[in-house]
């Protein structure tokens, strides 16, 4: 099984509002970068779409190393809760609806696929990749802030 890399941020700009997500593939020496955003969004739906969007990128399953700083993210896997919504119907624990349960779903299936190991990282603290995310997703937002469309 191919060990595969991945780093991934979100940025948004007000919670709702102009967001970005920028991700990073490592297999070896090689390296893909790829980022998006969306006019109106939240910061947890862009750390989901860059994980998702990196994931999709896989045409076979791979072991992979998953690095981000999003608590939202590597917690509700690690730690199973995302499963437990799905199984409850994206009901959480205080019966409460889960959001995102439309990106969860698909990132559900994508962890299906691959065997994911997920590292949290703290924000802003000078890790090399995750920096390189911030950047990335941070232009997509100011893309999306002044009307643009991502690439």
């Amino acid at each position: 099984m191919k060990r595969v890399e991945i780093f991934t941020d979100g940025s948004c700009s007000g919670n709702p509002g102009p967001g970005g997500w920028g991700a990073v593939l490592r297999y070896g020496s090689h390296e893909k970068r790829l980022s998006g955003g969306e006019r109106e969004t939240t910061n947890n739906r862009m750390e989901l779409t860059g994980v998702i969007e990196a994931l999709r990128q896989l045409r076979e399953p791979c072991e992979v190393i998953l690095t981000s700083d999003s608590r939202y993210v590597c917690d509700a896997i690690t730690k199973g809760w995302a499963i437990g919504w799905q199984k409850r119907g994206w009901i959480k624990a205080d019966k409460k609806p889960a959001l995102n349960s439309d990106l969860w779903e698909i990132l559900l299936g994508l962890l299906e696929t691959h065997h994911v190991t997920v590292n949290w990282v703290k924000g802003h603290a000078g890790h090399p990749e995750n920096e390189l995310c911030d950047r990335m997703a941070v232009a997509e937002t100011e893309k999306h802030k002044n009307g643009g469309t991502a690439t």
